[in-house]
């Protein structure tokens, strides 16, 4: 293990110990990360090794509870149940603070708007003839939006704000100067693919610009779960609000079903996106446990089903079906067992030793590996036989990037349980192979519908 590796390690550690002080909140902890590393830059420029730069820089820092005392005198409006001196928040963060709500609301708008706005155009949204449109560009409406908040809220230079413009038209003109006939296999991918791509642009508005930073990205697959929990909530809010709007006009005799179909749902689903973003945001502390939660309650379930699975598979010695809705199936159960090893890596203590959940992660990382083997080798068998299509080529790329994901995964993993590699090597691996399905999905999109002739 190299040098920058041990000491990536040592940092993690120190980071969890931070978290673990209540008194500190999650920003303040990152600013002394930013301090910490900074100190350690300047001692290994000074020619000292970095594990003694690490030492130096954390004795130079003081004492943390020193620095949680300094700290809660500097923030106290921000401690929690340890309330000492109040005091009014400076002006330029209370002003900012009171204008997040008006430019969340601003973003929600320009976001249910765009969805009407090719209605204009004679592109209707209730008519079938124009629904490969509204499919191939549904997160076109939204995420521009939701990357100019996040750019605002971070206050993001402008040759990154450039740079995700420039992403986004890119996948407007892929999504639309393409010859994509709604019933064609490109159409489908490019509908399914553009979505993972444009939220990856997101994802460099949510970090401030900042992709490179391990921490960053892991603080973006964090919110992308905790935003995942609040938009199906508010859809099954919406669900419930709009029986109710449904049902009330229709005993005073007015039908409302057409206003919902054109408005209300449309417009509210864009509208949502934004808003799920600004809960999260705003109510950080209060929900940042709930992905790793659910995680830890569906991983020895997932566990004994994908077990169960691969004891019936040996047991009948059927092979798998590769048809198209086979491999969706199995794609998204990959992708669950990929969020579920990603949510529990978020919300672990690095410096714990391996326990219990650690083995059943394992568990499940490996039998997700086998059942990704016998996916590819069913999909291969195909091809073999019958060639290469865009549905089926796309199946193969996602699988071996799920493969090499899953197997890497599961040796690290391995080592960690054996006390052999620290967890934090896991965790840089996983939020560094974000890029690849980015990579992935901007293939699929801009070069799929060429190569096949727009099939």
């Amino acid at each position: 293990m190299s040098v920058d590796h041990d000491l990536e390690g040592q940092i993690a550690e120190w980071r969890a110990y931070i978290h673990r002080r209540r008194e500190l909140h999650h920003t303040d902890a990152e600013e002394l990360e930013d301090h910490l590393r900074s100190r350690i830059a300047e001692l290994t420029e000074a020619g000292l090794r970095a594990d003694e730069a690490f030492l130096i820089a954390v004795k130079r820092m003081g004492g943390l509870d020193e620095l949680s005392r300094e700290f809660a005198r500097e923030h106290s409006e921000r401690l929690w149940k340890q309330l000492v001196l109040p005091r009014e928040p400076d002006a330029p963060s209370a002003a900012r603070s009171r204008r997040e709500l008006p430019v969340m609301v601003l973003c929600a708008a320009v976001a249910a708007l765009a969805i009407k706005v090719p209605s204009w155009f004679g592109l209707d949204l209730s008519s079938g003839d124009h629904a490969g449109f509204y499919a191939r560009n549904i997160s076109l409406f939204a995420l521009p939006a939701l990357a100019a908040y996040f750019a605002w809220q971070r206050r993001v230079g402008p040759r990154v704000v450039g740079a995700l413009a420039l992403l986004f038209v890119l996948g407007a003109v892929a999504a639309n100067a393409y010859p994509l006939a709604d019933d064609t296999q490109t159409m489908v991918l490019t509908a399914i693919h553009l979505p993972i791509a444009l939220w990856l642009v997101v994802g460099v508005a949510y970090t401030g610009g900042d992709w490179r930073s391990d921490r960053r990205r892991m603080d973006f697959i964090r919110f992308t779960g905790e935003w995942l929990i609040y938009f199906v909530l508010i859809g099954l809010g919406g669900g419930v609000l709009t029986g109710f709007t449904v049902g009330a006009f229709a005993a005073i005799g007015v039908d409302a079903e057409g206003f919902i179909q054109s408005w209300l749902l449309p417009c509210g689903a864009m509208a949502a996106v934004i808003v799920s973003a600004w809960l999260v945001e705003a109510k950080q502390s209060v929900i940042e446990n709930m992905a790793p939660v659910l995680t830890r309650v569906f991983t020895p379930l997932f566990t004994a089903t994908l077990l169960a699975f691969l004891v019936a598979v040996v047991w009948t010695t059927n092979g798998i079906d590769v048809e198209r809705d086979a491999l969706i199936l199995f794609d998204l159960l990959l992708v669950i067992v990929l969020g579920m090893l990603l949510y529990a890596i978020s919300a672990r203590d690095l410096t714990a030793r391996p326990g219990l959940f650690d083995r059943l992660q394992l568990a499940l990382i490996v039998s997700a590996l086998i059942i990704d083997v016998l996916v590819l080798a069913a999909i291969t068998g195909r091809i073999t036989e019958w060639g290469f299509s865009p549905n089926k080529t796309a199946a193969l790329g996602e699988n071996l990037v799920l493969l090499a994901n899953l197997a890497w995964s599961a040796w690290l993993y391995l080592g960690f349980v054996r006390g052999r590699m620290p967890f934090a090597r896991l965790e840089r691996w996983q939020t560094r192979y974000v890029i690849v399905y980015a990579a992935w999905a901007w293939v699929v999109v801009l070069a799929f519908p060429p190569l096949f002739g727009f099939a």
